[in-house]
């Protein structure tokens, strides 16, 4: 049973707290979920709040909203030291006073989530699998020794945070999002190589539009990267720590010079093997045998929440055999598509691959036409019309 946040309405029967200046209302009551399955955080019953979905004033249409930084009404923050969290916190101004000697800054000790947040037609408001970036943050915070806080504790934290910034979560029809960026980091001072003794925990939120205009984009064509590795075998490219991404920077700003808007590591130890693209999963589909392929690899391939979804709509709604294994590079010949898939796009399809070898041979792997596959197209439908509500949620996510 999942939480269902209260009517912001219904204030005789909760319990108003007051954080910096922000009045934010608890309550422990639990509700069954409702018919389209998920999270309702911000009901359809809040019709006269004077904040709605929507109604938030912005630079620019929420249809053409892009995928970038905006200030919202607050974010949320949480410190634990002396072995607790303390009470979650609602800030107005976007900007952290850190310490010099703060872990995150010498270490990296640093890892982040992205989630996002949908309003459904009847104008309620819903998180899309919160649970798994708990379990996955937790998994992160594992790795480089931090604390984290429980499912509940972070479930909650993202529930408090929405509620708090419901004016800017783009509105039904829009095609858009808030993107919750869950971030946590070492913020007490250690000179010496150690886990710090003072951690913050922020989630700051985004309203976001389609990452591409009218949702998909066209197939795009990517380079297989060589001279760089994205993980090590035994390294930190299972979880979502920060450094993985500052040493994508420099690769993928060589690949777009050339004309590649997305580049695709291999496997470290042989170079043989398909892993991930810079941001996002690999997946291959074989239409002709109606197989849904994407690596698997325990210490190195970071595990998609988008991509496990994708993953049981594959198998359950279009009746494709899901296969998670190694993927020999040579095997890219068999994908009629190919898409990179993550929170921010859903999918990105594929268009080719195009390796250069050590002496220099140029291979090209072309995946289908110059459209999106239609296989891509049914499962990138079937997400979002999950995530906006207009779809049964089977799986209650």
């Amino acid at each position: 049973m999942k939480m269902f946040l209260s009517s912001l309405l219904l204030v005789a029967t909760l319990m108003p707290q007051q954080i910096y200046g922000f009045s934010v209302v608890t309550t422990s009551k639990k509700i069954i979920n409702n018919n389209a399955g998920t999270t309702a955080l911000f009901s359809a019953a809040d019709t006269k709040s004077t904040e709605q979905p929507g109604t938030a004033v912005l630079d620019k249409p929420w249809e053409e909203l892009g995928f970038e930084f905006r200030n919202t009404k607050s974010h949320l923050r949480m410190t634990f030291k002396d072995g607790e969290w303390g009470a979650p916190e609602l800030v107005k101004e976007p900007y952290v006073n850190i310490h010099i000697g703060a872990t995150a800054l010498h270490y990296g000790q640093a890892c982040f989530e992205g989630m996002k947040a949908f309003c459904h037609e009847d104008n309620s408001v819903h998180l899309f699998r919160p649970d798994e970036n708990a379990k996955r943050l937790r998994s992160s915070c594992e790795r480089i020794m931090m604390p984290y806080p429980t499912e509940e504790e972070f479930t909650e934290a993202c529930n408090t945070v929405v509620r708090d910034n419901v004016a800017y979560v783009p509105p039904y029809g829009s095609g858009g999002a808030l993107y919750l960026r869950p971030l946590l980091f070492g913020s007490g001072s250690r000179i010496g190589v150690q886990p710090a003794d003072e951690y913050t925990f922020l989630i700051m939120v985004i309203p976001v539009g389609d990452y591409y205009k009218g949702g998909l984009s066209s197939p795009v064509d990517g380079m297989i990267i060589r001279d760089f590795d994205r993980a090590a075998p035994r390294g930190v490219g299972n979880v979502k720590v920060a450094g993985n991404y500052a040493a994508d920077l420099l690769p993928n700003q060589q690949s777009k010079k050339k004309g590649y808007p997305i580049g695709l590591y291999l496997d470290a130890a042989s170079q043989t093997k398909v892993e991930e693209f810079s941001t996002s999963n690999f997946v291959g589909i074989d239409n002709e045998s109606k197989k849904y392929v994407t690596p698997y690899a325990q210490r190195s391939v970071l595990p998609s929440i988008t991509n496990k979804s994708l993953m049981t709509l594959a198998r359950e709604e279009l009746g494709y055999e899901v296969e998670q294994r190694d993927i020999p590079l040579t095997e890219l010949t068999t994908f009629d598509e190919v898409v990179a898939c993550g929170t921010a796009v859903v999918v990105t399809p594929v268009g080719s691959l195009t390796d250069v070898d050590s002496e220099g041979e140029e291979i090209k792997y072309d995946f289908g036409t110059d459209e999106v596959g239609a296989t891509t197209r049914q499962l990138f439908d079937l997400v979002r019309a999950i995530q906006f509500g207009d779809a049964e949620d089977k799986n209650g996510w």
